[in-house]
């Protein structure tokens, strides 16, 4: 299994679809210096991939191969790794995976160390499907990090992890996207994962909702562990996006010192 080919097929061809879908159906009016936004936003993208490539690779499936063909973590344990707990193995990897996520989200906005790589995401001034690729390097490398941490320790199902990868990349590109749901729909579809609406709230430039709505593809962890908001204080068409010290798009120089240099409370 080329797991490489599969997640860049699926990611770009969802990518290209929100995009399309942000010009016939937009939520926000994104026009003004939205070239420069993609120009900043997709460079850090193709940067972030580029250095994976270089370095790590398909570290996270190659990984789970070894650590179940030496029965490693808990789902390579005799009683639990079977024929028959296949399926359920597939199933377990993806959602404690995302729930992995999620705990990783909420502390890359309380740890001041994370905060400092986590906000370049938030400094985004505008919310729409570029805004999914919007992190720092370093950021990208912590996340590798971690999610190794918990493949091993879970003994993750190289199918799973594969699966997961390609949801999480997915359901990023979809909830970040500037396009409007019917309400209806949306409020349905939120019990089971995340959309724009919800998680666009996670992005106003108000402290109290930037923290909330911290999932990323399964939307049940904000409801179970308290920190879902249904709605933000304004309307989502005007609200202000990003953080209240960052009010203009930066430089990319600015982007990639971000950490280093600015101050790096959450605000």
């Amino acid at each position: 299994m080329n797991e490489s080919i599969i997640r860049i097929f699926v990611s770009q061809g969802l990518l290209a679809l929100m995009l399309i879908l942000e010009f016939l159906i937009p939520l926000r009016d994104t026009s003004n210096g939205r070239i420069q936004r993609w120009i900043q936003n997709f460079g850090l993208g193709i940067l972030n991939t580029i250095l994976i490539r270089l370095s790590v690779k398909a570290i996270a499936y190659t990984s789970a191969i070894y650590f179940q063909s030496r029965g490693i973590g808990l789902l390579n344990l005799e009683f639990i790794n079977s024929s028959n707990f296949q399926l359920g193995s597939i199933i377990s990897t993806i959602l404690i995976l995302d729930l992995a996520i999620y705990f990783q989200h909420r502390v890359s906005h309380s740890l001041p160390f994370l905060w400092r790589f986590h906000k370049v995401h938030h400094t985004d001034i505008e919310f729409d499907a570029s805004t999914s690729v919007r992190f720092h390097p370093i950021e990208i490398i912590f996340s590798m990090i971690f999610k190794l941490f918990i493949i091993m320790l879970l003994g993750a199902n190289p199918i799973g992890v594969v699966l997961f990868e390609i949801i999480l990349n997915a359901g990023s590109t979809f909830n970040h996207s500037n396009i409007k749901l019917p309400n209806f729909f949306e409020k349905v579809l939120r019990y089971f994962i995340v959309t724009p609406d919800m998680h666009r709230i996670h992005h106003s430039v108000l402290p109290m909702e930037t923290n909330s709505n911290y999932s990323f593809s399964v939307s049940i962890w904000d409801r179970i562990f308290n920190t879902y908001r249904e709605d933000s204080s304004g309307e989502q068409e005007n609200m202000p996006i990003g953080l209240e010290k960052f009010r203009s798009q930066l430089s990319w120089k600015e982007i990639l010192a971000l950490p280093f240099f600015r101050e790096s409370n959450n605000s």
